[in-house]
């Protein structure tokens, strides 16, 4: 083999690759060989990187915020939308059974005249009544009282 092809990672260590403690040549080594380290320092590129990362996932965090705030005030005011309406709505309601209570009321009025009329009708119909009834009697009495006089004649 020469220097030429290395072979396994050591041969690759010893040529200036990457160590196997990190991903870059500039960082520093672990205190401890045996385990790996617990934030491996990235090279100069990747900071650059993740700080656009961390722009991204800002701004995208700032939108979800501003579409919840703009969700937020859509439904406040459609609350207050409703709540108009409603009130709009009561008072329409309310408008229309005055006007039907008025209506009813005079509806009453020109009944109880009818009724009234019928009434009056009624007890003069009953008057008549009485009067013809108490001339039944009288012609009942004057009938049995010709009927009596006719058993009580003595036959001829």
């Amino acid at each position: 083999m020469s220097q030429e092809e290395p072979e396994g990672p050591e041969p690759a260590a010893a040529a200036g690759g990457p160590s196997p403690a990190g991903l870059g040549g500039d960082e520093p080594p672990c205190k401890e060989p045996d385990r790996p380290c617990a934030e491996p320092v990235l090279g100069p590129g990747s900071s650059r990187y993740f700080a656009s990362l961390d722009a991204t996932v800002e701004g995208l965090q700032q939108q979800v915020r501003d579409l919840i705030g703009r969700i937020n005030e859509g439904r406040e005011e459609d609350h207050r939308v409703l709540s108009g309406f409603r009130e709009s709505l009561m008072q329409k309601v309310s408008e229309l059974a005055e006007q039907l209570e008025e209506r009813l009321f005079h509806l009453y009025g020109f009944h109880n005249e009818l009724i009234q009329e019928r009434l009056q009708a009624v007890a003069e119909v009953m008057e008549r009544v009485e009067e013809v009834q108490a001339e039944l009697r009288h012609v009942c009495c004057t009938v049995e009282a010709a009927y009596r006089d006719l058993l009580l004649q003595p036959e001829a």
